[in-house]
């Protein structure tokens, strides 16, 4: 591939022609997935802990929020200076800290032991994502939207995975069995080093002066400010409607199926993993769908398009609340990396800090409605959570304020 700068400099259309790195794309498409694999965990394990700590719904609430808050509050910071000046081994980093975070976990005895097991695998996630999404920029060869669509679909494979390997392995034989999967950790961390090698030989192709904010576009928009600040506030009730409706599947959805159709927490855990497993597969069709027709008709169809299977859910049998679970995942999940790219789009040149503040968001948004919604689960049942979040979809019509496709449309800087 051509020296990033002249590539970025010259407009989307020769660096579109430079190719697309397929093997440095899949490979932090796989590192995503080992992440988000033993972040998975956490949720995962819930019942488990819940009997051999006798934790409240609400302390579960807790632990999800120190889980997501860490992993939210730093990425915006990480993704700013990373702007400035890329590092490359902080993927390495980041997946070292959730390693000890994981070892953490398999030992915690105490409410306390499990909040600072988690704020640590939280810490790594934190490092970890928004240079990871940098790296998927730089070998995008401009194909944006299809590449954060393969490194979102490795994490989202990766959350699909955890609640099957905690079904199988963890309850099973316990919480100590968690420290097998240091050994992903460990993979993850070679796998990142080779990724950090990589980069590192692309920021030392460039001349000094095009380090700094290296593989982003220099070409702008015509939006004026406000009216992009505007989009962005739009973008970001978007984020809370998805993110509060997805926690309340992964954090509460096995106590939901236990409750209501009094199935065992293993296959609750496997009816996790096809949600999830849906979510994984809906990931991969928003970025390339977007780089086709537009970023804001799969916004729109993504979130809105979901509400009338969200409200259906909580009043169905089994099983059709299993096929609806795979509707829900499917759809909602081709949202994000078009709300991503979206962002990108709309304020050029920060990379770095729109996938750290966007990671973030999704993050603290989470962790934020984990820790209401198990306040509120046992304040009136795990049921009503359920009937509440149905309506967050239809917080999708704000989708038709987002400027349009022609209205992104680039104009090279000189």
């Amino acid at each position: 591939m051509e020296d990033g700068n002249r590539i970025h400099a010259a407009g989307p259309d020769l660096q579109a022609a430079s190719g697309t790195t397929m093997a440095v794309l899949v490979a932090i498409s796989f590192s995503h997935l080992l992440n988000d694999t033993i972040q998975a965990l956490i949720p995962s394990i819930y019942p488990l802990i819940k009997e051999q700590l006798n934790l409240t719904y609400a302390q579960l609430g807790l632990v999800t929020l120190t889980f997501q808050c860490t992993a939210s509050l730093l990425q915006p910071v990480v993704g700013t200076i990373t702007d400035r000046r890329p590092q490359p081994y902080s993927l390495a980093i980041g997946m070292a800290c959730t390693c000890v975070g994981l070892f953490l976990l398999a030992v915690a005895h105490s409410f306390l032991s499990l909040i600072f097991a988690a704020g640590m695998v939280g810490l790594g996630s934190s490092v970890f994502h928004p240079e990871a999404s940098r790296v998927a920029h730089l070998a995008s060869g401009g194909k944006r939207g299809m590449a954060q669509a393969l490194f979102q679909v490795g994490g989202n494979a990766g959350s699909s995975i955890g609640p099957l390997l905690a079904a199988f392995i963890v309850t099973p034989r316990g919480q100590g069995s968690i420290l097998w999967f240091t050994l992903l950790a460990g993979l993850g961390i070679i796998i990142l080093s080779q990724i950090g090698r990589w980069m590192a030989r692309r920021l030392a192709a460039l001349p000094a002066h095009g380090r700094k904010g290296a593989g982003i576009m220099s070409h702008h928009h015509s939006l004026p400010r406000g009216r992009v600040i505007f989009a962005l506030s739009v973008l970001v009730i978007l984020i809370f409607s998805k993110y509060v409706y997805l926690t309340s599947m992964t954090s509460y959805y096995t106590f939901f199926l236990i409750k209501r159709f009094g199935v065992s927490t293993g296959t609750s855990q496997i009816l996790l993993f096809v949600f999830l497993f849906a979510v994984a597969a809906g990931t991969i069709l928003g970025g390339p769908v977007g780089d086709r027709i537009g970023r804001k008709p799969v916004i729109w169809v993504s979130i809105l398009g979901v509400a009338p299977f969200t409200l259906a859910l909580p009043y169905v049998s089994l099983t059709v609340t299993v096929a609806l679970s795979v509707v829900i995942g499917l759809v909602l999940a081709s949202a994000f990396s078009a709300i991503l790219v979206y962002a990108q789009d709309l304020v050029p040149g920060k990379v770095g800090l729109i996938a750290g503040i966007f990671f973030g968001l999704a993050f603290g948004i989470a962790g934020i409605g984990s820790a209401i919604l198990g306040k509120f689960a046992d304040q009136v049942g795990i049921e009503m959570v359920y009937h509440f979040c149905s309506y967050l979809p239809l917080l999708g019509i704000v989708a038709a304020l987002l400027p349009g496709k022609k209205l992104l449309r680039p104009e090279k800087s000189a």
